[in-house]
Formats: structure tokens, C-alpha cells, sequence
């Protein structure tokens, strides 16, 4: 392949579902709901907008999976049992 890739999962969710999934692999029980004004204020110290933030876009991988690319975790809520569990081997400074 050559060009341009978009790398998105191939099953896209709403934020609230991979925040709970994420929450879930870590081990997190509750968690905050982030307010627009919490992101607008976050948005300032980031220098970015908001726009990027609030925002949804679907999209996915359409290209790779024609190529017939293999996504190792397809879904979310494994990946982030993966990721959780990497970071939590990673040796500490």
C-alpha cells in the first residue's frame, strides 16, 4: 500500500463506551463526566480547539480492511485490558 491510511478501529464507539471499557481494564469504578466548560478549559492549556474535542467523527479503516489488514485487537474493551496490563508491566523510574 501507498498514500494516505486512516488507523481507526474498525468497530468505532461513542467516547462514553471507551471511557467505561478503559475505566473496566483498569480497574476504575466510577468516573467523572467531563463537562463542555472542563474541556474548554482544558482545550486553553492544550492550545487546541475545543472542535477537536467535542466533536464526533465515525470513522474506519476502510482501506486496510479491503487490503484485508488483521487487526490484533478489533475490539476496544481488549485493547484497553492490553494496554492496562502493559503499562502495569512496564518497570517504574
Amino acid at each position: 500500500m501507498s498514500g494516505s491510511v486512516n488507523l481507526a478501529s474498525p468497530n468505532p464507539l461513542a467516547n462514553r463506551d471507551f471511557m467505561a471499557a478503559l475505566r473496566r481494564a483498569w480497574g476504575m469504578p466510577i468516573g467523572l463526566p467531563a463537562s463542555r466548560w472542563m474541556l474548554e478549559l482544558g482545550a486553553v492549556f492544550m492550545r487546541t480547539e475545543t472542535e477537536l474535542l467535542l466533536k464526533s467523527r465515525r470513522v474506519i479503516p476502510s482501506r486496510l480492511l479491503r487490503e484485508g489488514f488483521v487487526f490484533r485487537f478489533p475490539e476496544w474493551p481488549d485493547a484497553a485490558r492490553d494496554l492496562c496490563a502493559r503499562w502495569r508491566a512496564q518497570p517504574r523510574r
